[in-house]
């Protein structure tokens, strides 16, 4: 449950980052942020991996860029479906995709330790310390 809520807290803010960089998203009030990042999210964990696999060809053809053109659908799917939540067309849901990926992916490393498992980052004792020694050539 607490991963849960970290990636929705995580998908939050980059909604919000989005929001703030991109001219044509825009939402209504803190509430409809947060309804549009939880849809988001589990659309992006149900839906995503089946679009994903059924345009694959497409995906290899453009050597990945497809999947942004994926990304930026399933946004204006958000906006279609949560009322108060706007985004104003392709091209905006687009780079809006982009910038979410790039905070998601910046906040989510803050989270998400070596064993792939979500940890805030902070001192880990069982890390040992490495006792080495300086070896200068003279």
């Amino acid at each position: 449950m607490k991963e849960f809520l970290i990636r929705w807290l995580i998908t939050t803010l980059a909604v919000m980052g989005a929001s703030h960089v991109i001219p044509g998203i825009s939402y209504n009030s803190m509430e409809t942020l947060i309804g549009a990042a939880l849809l988001l999210g589990i659309i992006n964990a149900l839906v995503r991996p089946v679009l994903l696999l059924l345009s694959l060809p497409f995906i290899i053809v453009t050597m990945g860029f497809f999947i942004l053109v994926i990304n930026a659908l399933l946004l204006l799917f958000v906006s279609a479906v949560v009322p108060g939540f706007h985004v104003e067309g392709f091209w905006s849901a687009l780079f809006a995709g982009i910038i979410i990926g790039i905070i998601s992916w910046i906040l989510s490393s803050f989270f998400r330790s070596s064993d792939g498992k979500v940890h805030p980052v902070t001192y880990h004792p069982s890390i040992k310390q490495v006792q080495g020694r300086v070896v200068s050539k003279e």
